[in-house]
């Protein structure tokens, strides 16, 4: 596991993050930049994000074919596996609260927007180099 000085979650308040996943056709290296948010509430090292194209993002069907990822926040990169998650599962409501509410200043009670409604969530697993 991390060490504390290695710990992603120092990173948790930056803009963006850099996701890199592998070509599902090409097989080379595709890097986008994207908004993220981890869970306060945890001490785990799971990331969360939302397409908003959703299974038809290129990002996301790289990883449907190859979960195997790359996540730079800050100076720190991080191998990771990521997976779309579940509809209704409690890591979905999970993801979107997190993201609206990092980007769109949601709050509970409140409606999230379409974007948070309708965004495709994926998790990643933060994994040791």
């Amino acid at each position: 596991m991390a060490t504390t000085q290695d710990n992603p979650r120092t990173h948790q308040d930056e803009r963006f993050c850099y996701l890199t996943t592998t070509g599902r056709v090409s097989g080379k290296p595709h890097e986008i930049e994207i908004w993220f948010a981890f869970d306060p509430n945890t001490t785990d090292h799971t990331l969360y994000m939302l397409a908003g194209s959703g299974n038809r993002a290129d990002w996301v069907q790289n990883i449907q074919k190859n979960e195997a990822v790359k996540i730079r926040i800050g100076n720190q990169t991080i191998a990771a596996q990521g997976a779309v998650i579940a509809p209704d599962s409690p890591d979905d409501r999970r993801a979107r609260e997190l993201l609206c509410g990092k980007y769109q200043e949601w709050q509970p009670g409140q409606p999230l927007s379409d974007w948070g409604n309708t965004a495709l969530p994926v998790k990643f697993a933060l994994t040791a180099e």
